[in-house]
């Protein structure tokens, strides 16, 4: 009701409390609640004032505004104490009830004296033996103040007789006991107890306006202790989704900030600051404020840590802030409201467990979350660092070390070499170890190293290394093909290797150097095939590739750079066949290829082959092959592989193991890609579409909450550009199903609808059917009948030029439906039943007897005579005479026998539909006065479930049970009507 307008009367009162208790918590619903007090009062009804005061406390209460919930409390107790008689049952156990709230709420208020919660404890205690209530609130607020004020020895007693009491009309529900008593526990150190606590609470079976909102966020710094990573990622997920609105809810919020500076996902615990700025100033419940701002300084201390601490970031308003800003504010102001809270309890409690909090260490490097995060510092290098002796070497253990890893080919050769030419900047070195600093120097800088590989083979040449000289030159060629001048490269290698050949065959370089040269001949014509795209090239590559082979098979020994050589020219022969359309001979010798690396001991130069060999094994459907090849590409990477290359195997291992069934694993590889995504910058592109995969998985394993927030996370970066508007569609249509199964469905409806939009450009327009009337669904259970029936007329429009007639059926049942919701729909919902049944009629006449189709049609056909029955018996007006529902009630009844007769021709197959109509048939009978009818439909649902399998053996699954028992049910009462 409009606040403009006076209330005129007690149930006007009502109907405007009633809204209100439905808006969203905040200072706009306490302002109504005000209004709709000073309103009460005009009416002149005692009653009316007592329940628009409890109105007014409960929204205070589940606010940032607590702090107000005192005085209309006051005023009730007074009421109750002068005239009780003007307190109806329900109020009278609200006054009792919220005792719970005064008691326990002032402990949040710093300035109410100790002395006063103890008086109004005693006044609780009081008053509840008086009304023959339970000690156990009583208690159960006893240990609350002793906890409160670190008096540990009295709130275990308090916990002990809390717990040993009875539960009755005043206990708190269990959900909300079940949170307190987990909370102590894990106070204590005992976070297993505290679990196996909140057990019920987390699993549903506990539930209430909090619950399981504050467990969830409760449970995630125990979860983070014991390791258990994944439940405290799966609550973190579940529990912000229902924090996020919810003004009253600041202190679990703030769990939420805790937990990401503790797991390492700084960056999230910024974007939920950036969503709540009033949490840094609400003042009207300074517990929950100290727990928010004692968090925010642990969040922005490890972002200081992280470095820079001045980067901008989000606070109070009014002022920009840094992270080291932010750090000592929130911290001075956690310790003023702490010291606040400690004056007034006489003890150092508050401010004891403030500072543990603030001085948190991080409990995991990385907890992965899957939904978008922007890097809060440099991503650590995914190689692993040379180990630093504990004395610096001197300049000859330095070469020493640089040439065995750069003649083993480690990964950190290049930066060996580097360490050698800071220590050697001064020093005369002889011409080869020259060579070999500029050769890996040049190797370094990529396409700006050609002039250094032309130094690097002077000093060779000068060291008396002709061979090793024509191999630097080669590799600056190879630079060059990469840099785009393959022409150029491959002029500048034809000399290159004629000279090398005549050193070869004079014996005056080693099988090695020629290699080398060889390989890079082999790497540049391998370049001109990829730019070019012509078979033509490929046989010239082809016998480069083989006469590295030639000179080198059989040769290798031990040497690691020889063994390498033919297992990169088998790569390279894989390649050739790919390009020349033999996926076979690709796929063997990429696995030849990948071997060879393993086997010479560089398992890291084996996981773009392995990867490659995935694809080609995924394209000759062979996905256990694929599989295989991913999961050791991943292991063989190990710590050497960029972030980049790992989210790629992990999203592709992702969609290999899904496509298998295993949706938990495949859910641990899309989060994984998703992480390295982030790490290696490319969030919105790979990422976007890991997070979309990881929504998918976790969908189907029924993770509504966790798939809607990943889901969410992904949308913004998805674009047909990049993803593909299918990807889009899917994610939308996802987030829809996710939506709907948590009772969100405008919001499910809206993400439906938009799929359908863009759907609807497809040449197919099968998914902008089902979409558009899924958003009906949506729709009509949000409440907006009018709406819904638009979208159900689309999807029928939809449906019947794409020839499904169950589609078209059921959007009509569906419109039948939503009519009759409407004043005066009757009629029309009648015409809508009738048409579904005209359809299927006419459907059955244009298809085969007897096949599968067929079948369907019939099935189609009884379920909608059955729909129509159960509509026309509920279409009934309430003033209708007696006249008129019998004849409502005998077409309702004509049409479920029709049902009946349609399910019984298809025999078994449809049985339990049959035995469902034959009971809505009996009691219509028995509303009919006509007990035997009812009793012969009630024995034919006995008869069918005593052996319908030729065995002569009852059934006895859960759907027979339930139809015998209703059965037995109506026998039973139709008998004693007849006797």
């Amino acid at each position: 009701m409009d606040g403009n307008h006076g209330i005129t009367g007690f149930d006007a009162l009502r109907r405007a409390m009633a809204e209100n208790a439905e808006e969203p918590e905040g200072p706009a619903r306490n302002a109504r609640a005000e209004q709709l007090l000073a309103e009460a009062e005009k009416l002149n009804i005692p009653l009316a004032v007592i329940e628009a005061l409890g109105h007014q406390l409960k929204v205070y209460n589940y606010s940032s505004e607590k702090a107000k919930m005192f005085v209309p409390f006051a005023r009730l107790l007074r009421m109750w104490d002068e005239r009780p008689e003007d307190f109806d049952e329900y109020e009278t156990h609200s006054l009792h009830w919220v005792f719970k709230w005064m008691t326990t709420g002032m402990l949040d208020q710093p300035h109410i004296p100790l002395t006063a919660m103890e008086k109004w404890l005693g006044e609780m205690e009081h008053r509840y033996r008086l009304a023959g209530h339970s000690e156990r609130a009583v208690r159960s607020a006893e240990y609350s103040v002793a906890a409160h004020v670190g008096d540990l020895a009295r709130a275990e007693r308090a916990y002990a007789a809390w717990l040993a009491a009875d539960r009755d009309a005043m206990a708190d529900c269990h959900a909300c006991e079940l949170h307190e008593q987990g909370w102590w526990q894990a106070q204590r150190g005992r976070d297993e107890e505290a679990l196996e606590l909140w057990a019920p609470v987390l699993e549903g079976e506990f539930t209430c306006a909090h619950e399981p909102h504050a467990v969830l966020a409760s449970s995630l710094t125990p979860l983070l202790r014991l390791g258990r990573l994944d439940e405290a990622r799966a609550n973190h997920l579940r529990g912000f989704r229902l924090v996020r609105s919810m003004e009253s809810m600041r202190s679990a919020y703030a769990d939420h900030v805790e937990f990401c500076a503790l797991s390492g996902n700084e960056a999230r615990g910024l974007e939920l600051l950036a969503e709540r700025p009033a949490y840094f100033t609400d003042d009207g419940h300074p517990r929950s404020r100290l727990d928010f701002t004692a968090v925010v300084a642990l969040l922005m201390d490890r972002l200081t840590e992280l470095g820079p601490g001045d980067r901008p970031v989000p606070g109070p308003a009014g002022r920009s802030w840094t992270a080291a800003e932010l750090a000592a504010h929130a911290r001075a102001e956690a310790l003023a409201l702490a010291a606040r809270f400690d004056e007034r309890n006489g003890t150092a409690h508050v401010s004891e467990r403030a500072r543990a909090r603030m001085a948190q260490r991080p409990l995991v490097e990385r907890l992965p979350l899957g939904v978008r995060a922007v890097r809060t510092a440099a991503a650590a290098a995914v190689v692993p660092p040379v180990a630093v002796p504990a004395q610096e070497p001197g300049l000859p253990a330095l070469i020493a070390e640089a040439r065995r890893l750069s003649d083993t080919l480690q990964p950190n050769a290049v930066e060996a070499w580097a360490a050698v030419a800071r220590a050697a900047r001064g020093v005369d070195l002889d011409p080869r170890d020259r060579a070999e600093i500029a050769d890996h120097e040049a190797m370094d800088r990529g396409p700006e190293g050609t002039e250094l590989f032309e130094r690097a083979a002077e000093l060779y040449a000068e060291a008396g290394d002709l061979g090793e000289s024509l191999a630097a030159r080669a590799r600056g060629a190879y630079i060059r093909a990469l840099a785009g001048e393959v022409d150029e490269a491959l002029t500048m290698v034809a000399g290159l290797y004629d000279e090398v050949l005549a050193l070869y065959s004079a014996d005056d370089t080693g099988v090695r150097q020629t290699a080398s040269v060889l390989m890079s001949r082999a790497r540049i014509l391998m370049r001109r095939v990829h730019e070019a795209e012509e078979d033509a090239l490929l046989s010239e590559a082809e016998q480069a590739v083989r006469e590295v082979l030639a000179l080198v098979e059989g040769r290798t020994g031990d040497d690691v750079r020889l063994a390498a050589r033919v297992a990169e020219a088998q790569a390279m022969l894989a390649e050739l066949a790919s390009r020349a359309g033999d996926v076979e001979s690709a796929a063997e010798l990429f696995t030849w290829a990948a071997a060879g690396f393993v086997e010479a001991g560089l398992p890291w130069f084996a996981v773009e082959y392995e990867a490659r060999l995935a694809g080609l094994l995924h394209h000759l459907g062979d996905p256990a092959g694929s599989e295989r090849a991913l999961r050791a590409a991943l292991e063989h990477g190990g710590p050497h592989l960029e972030a980049i290359g790992r989210a790629q195997l992990h999203l592709q291992l992702a969609e290999v193991v899904g496509g298998r069934g295993l949706d938990e694993e495949a859910a641990e590889h899309a989060l994984e890609a998703a992480h390295w995504a982030d790490e290696a910058g490319e969030g919105p592109t790979l990422g976007a579409l890991a997070r979309h995969q990881l929504g998918g998985f976790l969908l189907r394993q029924g993770r509504w909450a966790e798939a809607a927030e990943v889901l969410e996370s992904a949308l913004p970066d998805l674009s047909a550009e990049t993803h593909g508007d299918g990807a889009v569609v899917q994610t939308q249509w996802w987030l829809g199903d996710c939506l709907s199964e948590l009772g969100e469905h405008r919001e499910a409806a809206e993400r439906r609808l938009q799929a359908a939009e863009i759907a609807r450009r497809w040449p197919e327009q099968h998914d902008h059917a089902t979409l558009a009337h899924l958003a009906a669904e949506s729709l009509g259970a949000a409440g907006l009948p009018a709406e819904a029936d638009r979208a159900y007329a689309r999807a029928g429009g939809l449906w019947r030029e794409l020839g499904n007639v169950h589609g078209l059926i059921r959007s009509l049942r569906a419109r039948g439906w939503l009519a009759l919701r409407a004043e005066d729909g009757a009629d029309a919902a009648r015409e809508l039943m009738t048409e579904a049944v005209r359809e299927c009629e006419v459907a059955l006449g244009e298809t085969r007897v007897e096949d599968a189709a067929w079948q369907r049609l019939v099935g189609e056909l009884g379920h909608t005579h059955r729909q129509f029955g159960d509509l026309l018996a509920r279409s009934v007006p309430e003033d209708a005479d007696d006249d008129a529902i019998r004849a409502v009630l005998e077409e309702s009844l004509a049409q479920v026998v029709e049902a009946i007769v349609v399910f019984a021709s298809l025999g078994d197959d449809a049985l339990d539909a049959r035995t469902g109509a034959e009971l809505a048939a009996g009691w219509l009978a028995a509303d009919l006065s006509r007990p035997a009818e009812a009793a012969a439909r009630a024995r034919a649902v006995l008869e069918a479930y005593g052996g319908t399998d030729g065995s002569g053996e009852a059934r006895d699954d859960e759907t027979a049970r339930t139809r015998r028992a209703e059965a037995e049910q109506m026998l039973g009462l139709m008998e004693e009507q007849d006797g």
